[in-house]
């Protein structure tokens, strides 16, 4: 049976058997955790005969949608603050943790050769660096063969977490990039072509020769893509791997009075741009609520295989627990 608690909130007892299973679950927002929730639904609905219809259509999408009510639960990768989810009526809390690459297609330079200086990251994306043979990218690229063709850069052209983490990032990169563009879902970008979604931008890239663009590590996995080679907090260089994600991982501060409102981005030691993806609901919407929980419940039980295969990072144990208790509201 379902049993109400406190603070608002309502949390089912998982494991219910007297009640049916509701037909469908309906979600709607971030591209960069999307191919980790349908392979989830896929498995949840062999095992419960639930579907999960997942929407993605990124962060800004998934936020307005849960918000008018329109969908059971919003995901996004910008994090809401805790007067944003007050004024929403919503709660939050992490579902998975994925890392976001610098993808590029330059005709020769294989994955991980070429290197970027956050600090050139963010000219490029800024419009100060324009040529692919710019004496600021050859100095840290002995050996590489840089052509003299245009940079073509790809961004977003949506409302987008993945924007939002990859702002954040360029914005501790560079102090030039912190003033005159700042942190965003959404921004004035100074030049490059603009593609929906993470899927958007990953053709954009693969169709584009001397083309670069931020995406989920997992679309540069699945679409065999390069990536370049990154710094980390402390300027060591260092590529987009499982082990450099979870050192990230390991230092986050995770606060349930916070709702989760944290980043991972250029933590000590490790790859720079990591961070969790997160999960809205209504505080309003009980009895669904409860079938939301249950579908990331189980999936927290039995979904680590599904996301490491597909390149992202599952939560902790400890971080499950605490979400266990968030929804609880203890």
């Amino acid at each position: 049976m379902l049993r109400k608690v406190t603070q608002g909130f309502v949390i089912a007892a998982i494991a219910a058997t007297s009640m049916i299973a509701a037909d469908k679950i309906n979600g709607a927002g971030a591209t960069f955790p999307a191919p980790c929730y349908y392979d989830w639904a896929y498995n949840y609905q062999k095992a419960t005969k639930t579907r999960v219809n997942y929407q993605s259509i990124g962060s800004g999408g998934g936020i307005k949608q849960v918000s008018e009510r329109i969908v059971d639960f919003g995901a996004t990768d910008a994090p809401l603050t805790p007067k944003e989810l007050e004024k929403a009526n919503l709660s939050q809390f992490p579902a998975v943790i994925g890392s976001i690459v610098v993808a590029h297609n330059i005709p020769g330079v294989a994955d991980e050769k070429l290197k970027l200086k956050n600090s050139v990251v963010a000219d490029i994306f800024a419009g100060k660096i324009t040529m692919w043979n710019d004496a600021a990218i050859k100095a840290d690229n002995a050996g590489v063969n840089l052509p003299a063709e245009k940079i073509i850069v790809a961004h977003r052209s949506d409302g987008s977490g993945t924007t939002y983490v990859f702002t954040d990032y360029l914005s501790e990169s560079s102090k030039m990039w912190k003033s005159k563009f700042g942190i965003g879902k959404a921004i004035g970008w100074a030049t490059g072509v603009g593609g929906k979604g993470n899927e958007g931008v990953t053709n954009l890239i693969k169709q584009t020769p001397y083309s670069i663009g931020y995406i989920e590590n997992a679309y540069k996995e699945k679409n065999n893509l390069s990536a370049a080679t990154l710094q980390t907090a402390e300027g060591k260089w260092v590529t987009a791997t499982l082990p450099n994600f979870q050192l990230a991982v390991k230092q986050a501060k995770w606060s349930k009075k916070d709702h989760f409102y944290s980043s991972l981005v250029m933590q000590d030691g490790s790859y720079p741009i990591v961070a969790a993806t997160f999960i809205l609901l209504p505080k309003d919407k009980a009895e669904a609520n409860a079938e939301v929980i249950k579908f990331f419940d189980h999936s927290f039980r039995n979904g680590d295989k599904a996301a490491q295969k597909l390149g992202y990072i599952p939560l902790p144990v400890e971080t499950t627990n605490m979400v266990r208790e968030y929804w609880a509201g203890k």
